[in-house]
């Protein structure tokens, strides 16, 4: 488990690289990011029961293939070195669409939330998209969240909600989700 409760203000943000020698320890910290998030209620597209092995299965099984075709783009936070959150830039779009990008998956854990990790890994997913050439960024978040607070302070505006959208982490309630865009400058 996490412990950030005194964590120095050594915040990092950096692109995840698929390094052969860090992998597992990494793809632990990962799963046990992911699966905090989901066990703490968040709408990222798990419910529960949900476990560990469940959690490092997505990154094995989606993530990293998508990484190494180029499609996506993985940046993390770390504090005192443990991976405390994560967000991905999905560069995978019609050629039609090549302008923009879909921001995926922004998760922090529990434990380090409050502390201004998620603004900081949306800050540098923009920098990201600008040098990828991207000038407009879509997401969907759980309607009435903490995330869709965050979203708006950062600059992103409201497309639309869509009712019943997905089930809730918790229970099996379905929970609507707002769409939402920002263009880049």
């Amino acid at each position: 488990m996490m412990n950030l409760t005194n964590a120095p203000a050594d915040l990092r943000v950096e692109e995840w690289r698929l390094d052969a020698s860090r992998m597992d320890p990494e793809l632990d910290m990962l799963a046990e990011v992911l699966r905090a998030v989901v066990l703490g209620g968040a709408g990222v597209s798990f419910f529960i029961p949900f476990s560990a092995a469940q959690a490092r299965a997505f990154w094995v099984e989606k993530v990293l293939p998508a990484m190494r075709a180029g499609a996506r783009r993985v940046l993390v936070a770390r504090v005192n070195e443990r991976i405390a959150g994560t967000v991905q830039l999905s560069l995978a779009m019609p050629p039609n669409q090549r302008h923009r990008a879909e921001v995926l998956k922004l998760l922090v854990h529990p434990d380090a939330r409050r502390r201004g990790i998620a603004r900081a890994l949306m800050i540098a997913l923009e920098d990201v998209a600008r040098a990828e050439g991207r000038t407009l960024l879509t997401l969907d978040t759980v309607t009435g969240s903490g995330a869709e607070d965050l979203y708006t302070s950062l600059g992103y505006l409201t497309a639309g909600v869509i009712p019943r959208y997905a089930r809730a982490a918790l229970n099996p309630e379905l929970e609507d989700a707002t769409f939402m865009y920002k263009e880049l400058t």
